[in-house]
């Protein structure tokens, strides 16, 4: 398989979407080269001959309605950790837990994003993507807190895993890693995406707590600071 870097995949059967979703790539990052594909046979082809960075597609291709999943198998089976964004009209409700299943790293249902949601996706996953290629200097200690910067596992504290959805996910990394600075209820609409209100932010705060407090009653590392937002104040 010939490595390709800097090079995505699209693989989208209607073409306005295919033209629309790639635009946007190449408007966020120039320097990716962005290939399209149409139809299951032509993509399948395409991802046993190149190493993509990512792969954008849909889940119906054609009159093929799990086209997507055959190829999500096919991608799995190269065992070359491609991430998978599913960008498809199927009801988000019950496809994304059977994408996160075939390992897809994210889901997004049609008509219910826009390009800023779309691109804040797909270049989360891609710098993630990325650090996880990149050779470690060292194997460091354990940490008290251990994230995957992938979301695709949960997070663990002190060696237990914590059950949180991915908006709380992104707040406690968000604070973890500006800490010890105080991180403003402004920057943390930036990690809630959707309901960018002081009260949602301390809503999904306080998940946070309770989850962690299931698994560490005497948790009390989130320092709420009144006025400015909150700050990391637990082991790092």
């Amino acid at each position: 398989m010939v490595t390709s870097p800097n090079k995505v995949a699209v693989i989208e059967d209607d073409r306005p979407t295919s033209e629309q979703l790639a635009g946007w790539i190449r408007a966020a990052r120039p320097e990716l080269q962005v290939d399209q594909w149409f139809d299951r046979d032509a993509a399948e082809a395409a991802l046993a001959r190149e190493h993509y960075e990512m792969v954008v597609l849909d889940i119906e291709l054609g009159r093929e309605r799990h086209a997507g999943v055959a190829l999500i198998n096919a991608i799995n089976k190269l065992k070359a950790g491609t991430p998978v964004l599913v960008v498809s009209a199927m009801p988000a409700a019950v496809y994304r837990g059977i994408m996160k299943a075939l390992d897809a790293w994210d889901y997004l249902q049609k008509t219910s994003f826009d390009e800023a949601e779309f691109i804040d996706t797909f270049l989360d996953i891609l710098r993630a993507a990325r650090a996880r290629q990149a050779p470690a200097a060292a194997d460091p200690a354990p940490e008290a807190l251990q994230l995957d910067p992938l979301w695709q596992r949960s997070p663990m504290w002190r060696g237990q895993r914590i059950n949180l959805p991915l908006t709380a996910q992104r707040i406690l990394a968000t604070l973890y890693q500006r800490a010890p600075q105080v991180v403003s209820y402004e920057e943390l609409y930036d990690v809630v995406k959707s309901g960018r209100t002081r009260d949602n932010v301390r809503k999904h705060v306080s998940t946070l707590r309770e989850a962690l407090k299931e698994v560490d009653p005497s948790f009390d590392a989130i320092e709420n600071v009144p006025m400015r937002g909150f700050r990391w104040a637990g082991p790092r």
